[in-house]
This record gives structure tokens, sequence and C-alpha cells, in this order.
């Protein structure tokens, strides 16, 4: 088995195995995963995530064929692990643990101080995935694939994230840099009105210290204040 980072080529053979690996781990339409598929790993989008310094796709191959890829991004010093996929027919080899370990390796090598693991709430193995390598659920959020709306949990290797208190126009804020958006220029984090995180209020540029509460003429994230722009996330196309 060999564990290495992806190439232009290996485009068809990840679009085959997230094919495979959907299929047996969601209860998704086939029009609905061969869409999203086709959104997220489609030529020019491949291409686009292999060119960005921030993101890592590291392929498994057995017999110099690839079996099983992993998608992560760091961001600031986080690493979210996006997708461990294994071709059907190889699960229960061992290669999601492997592929897990070379991924996470890799992120701290870049410099990621704490792993966030990130699966659908329908996805029952996926989630006890993380759950068996010590990741922590700390809440959960809305994520649209192909027009339909869907759970997604989120896992953090560390049980308790402190929140970042600040006061606007007399306001408590409260800032969780936990849960943090890859920027153009730096990350974008969550801020809500209270401790519990269960009221959203804006987003903070970690680029310029800004605090954002309005999207831009066409409906992203932007930093009027120094031009940071959220990047396409992995539910999405790229725009």
């Amino acid at each position: 088995m060999e564990i290495r980072e992806a190439t232009a080529e290996d485009g068809p053979a990840v679009r085959s195995i997230a094919l495979q690996s959907m299929e047996a781990s969601y209860s998704l339409s086939p029009t609905t995963i061969e869409s999203a598929i086709q959104q997220w790993y489609g030529d020019d989008r491949f291409d686009d995530l292999l060119a960005d310094d921030d993101v890592l796709i590291l392929i498994v191959e057995r017999n110099e064929e690839p079996v099983a890829f992993s998608e992560s991004a760091l961001i600031d010093d986080r690493g979210d692990i996006h997708w461990i996929h294994v071709a059907a027919m190889h699960r229960g080899e061992g290669i999601g643990q492997a592929l897990y370990e070379a991924t996470r390796e890799r992120l701290e090598a870049e410099g990621a101080e704490t792993i966030r693991g990130l699966v659908l709430a329908m996805n029952s193995e996926g989630n006890r995935f993380w759950e068996e390598h010590g990741l922590h659920y700390i809440g959960e959020r809305t994520v649209d694939i192909d027009g339909t709306s869907f759970v997604e949990n989120i896992y953090i290797d560390q049980e308790v994230v402190e929140l970042e208190p600040i006061v606007v126009d007399d306001q408590d804020l409260f800032i969780d840099r936990g849960d943090a958006e890859r920027g153009s220029e730096g990350p974008f984090y969550t801020v809500y009105t209270d401790e519990e995180c269960e009221n959203r209020y804006s987003y903070y540029c970690g680029n310029c210290g800004t605090l954002i509460t309005a999207m831009d003429t066409m409906g992203r994230l932007s930093c009027d204040e120094c031009g940071n722009q959220l990047k396409p996330t992995r539910w999405d196309a790229a725009w």
C-alpha cells in the first residue's frame, strides 16, 4: 500500500472512488450523488483543489491502482478532514485507518494544532469512525447538497473550545476560533451572541480583525476592510 499526494491524472479515479463510497454510505439518490461528485471533483474543480496550497488530497494505491483518498484543508492552525473515501470493495482492509493517520500527520506537519472531522449525520459508520479515533462531537450545521439540506456533524480532537469574548457597540459577543472557514487572505471565524454557541451573530475576519455583518452583492462572505473573501467550501461548486 502506497500513500501519496494526488495529481491531475487522478481525477477520474477520485470521482470513481467517491461514487462507490457515497453509494455505500449514504441513502441519497444516484442522481444527487453523481451531480454532487461532478460539482466537487469535476476536471476544473479538481484542478483548483490541487492548486490550492491549503488543500491536501492524498491517494492510497494498491498494486498501483487508486483505491481510496482523503480531502482535507488547513485553516489557520486547524486541520479539517473533509472526506475519507474508500472504494467499497476495499473496505475492511485497514485502508481508512492508514489514510487517516497519514492525513493527520501531514496536517500536523503543516502546522495544525487541532484536527476537526466532518461527516453527515446520516452516515452512522462515519460518525462512529471519528468517535473511535478520539474526536469529540461539538455541534452540527446545515449544508446543501444538490439543492437539498442535510445535517453535518462536527468533531474535534479536544473536549473544550474556549471562546474569545469581545464587546461591539456595548454588546457582548463571542468569537469561536474553533469554527473557521477559509478565506482568500485569512480565516473567517464564527461569532455568537452567547457562550453556548446557540445564536450565530456574524463572522470575524481573521486577516484584519473586522466584524462582518453582511454579505457582498453576490451573497458571498467578504470583508470590505481588507478584501478577504470566503473560498468555496467542500459543498460548493467553483464560483
